[in-house]
């Protein structure tokens, strides 16, 4: 079963062969979809494709960077310099000053942030190299995931918590709601009597209890309650099953905010409405936690 991940982490593998040394860094944040920001050396830039089908298959959303560092450890091969094409280079220069009647003086330090000097800056990686970069990218994969599933242990505890929360709350509406019901009817059928009484007129039973089955339709919240703990159960259920849990872990909750906000304009009482503004309090917190959610 896949584990539960953050969309915030960070992942950094490193290798050394005779070579190369390679470095590879993940960094991720919370985003809608999967937004893949690379920077590669210009060496391996042809195969970014290719990368990105390794780091598909262990993410779904979020915005990553992930940038590679590549070094020759063979240093004399690293400082290969195309002598002769920096040679023409500065003999063109030098041309031009002269047609200008200026001096020249030539500055070879600037010839160092100039890669088409140096050698390897046009050249094709070799399939060696691409599997080598591959392999240090799956290490860095794995790190990074490790990192958003430990964020995800911490998000997964908070949230707990704050259903189990929830579901005490509805347990004391349920409680609640049949009696502020009778209490409401009660209040109604001696409000009706006074009425009539200073009216001197008799009390149609049937009339009356017209009024109390409309009332009852109206205060009675026993389906959005169970709709509730429905969508309780269902929050439990996607965290230990993690495929796509952030939308819908976001989507219920959602749901949940429609049913308990029905449930606050349905029962007029102070103590339920108080515990209405907590839940809905609650769950605007919790669709907080899950936008870090994969």
């Amino acid at each position: 079963m896949k584990m539960l991940r953050s969309m915030t982490g960070f992942g950094r593998a490193a290798k050394h062969s005779d070579e190369y040394n390679l470095v590879w860094e993940i960094r991720s944040v919370n985003g809608r979809f999967l937004d893949i920001k690379w920077k590669l050396p210009p060496l391996l830039r042809a195969y970014e494709s290719r990368f990105e089908k390794l780091v598909r298959m262990h993410a779904g959303r979020g915005r990553v960077e992930i940038a590679l560092t590549l070094q020759e450890s063979n240093l004399e091969k690293a400082a290969s310099f195309d002598s002769v094409q920096a040679g023409a280079m500065l003999y063109a220069l030098e041309k031009l000053a002269k047609e200008r009647g200026e001096s020249f003086e030539p500055d070879y330090n600037s010839l160092l942030k100039i890669p088409a000097l140096w050698a390897g800056s046009e050249e094709d990686a070799g399939e060696e190299l691409v599997l080598f970069a591959e392999d240090v990218l799956r290490a860095a994969l794995d790190d990074w995931n490790r990192c958003r599933e430990q964020e995800a242990k911490a998000l997964k505890a908070d949230l707990s918590a704050r259903f189990a929360k929830m579901r005490d709350w509805l347990a004391q509406i349920n409680v609640k709601a049949p009696e502020i019901k009778e209490n409401r009817f009660q209040v109604v059928r001696e409000r009706l009597q006074e009425i009539l009484q200073s009216a001197e007129a008799n009390l149609e039973e049937g009339r009356y209890l017209q009024e109390i089955a409309i009332m009852a339709d109206r205060l009675d919240v026993s389906e959005e309650c169970t709709r509730l703990d429905a969508h309780i159960s269902r929050l439990f259920e996607l965290m230990e099953n993690a495929e796509d849990a952030g939308r819908k872990l976001d989507f219920t909750l959602q749901e949940s905010f429609r049913e308990i906000n029905t449930c606050g304009n349905k029962i007029q009482d102070a103590a339920v409405s108080v515990i209405v503004v907590e839940y809905k309090n609650e769950l605007e917190k919790c669709r907080e936690q899950v936008q870090n959610l994969e």
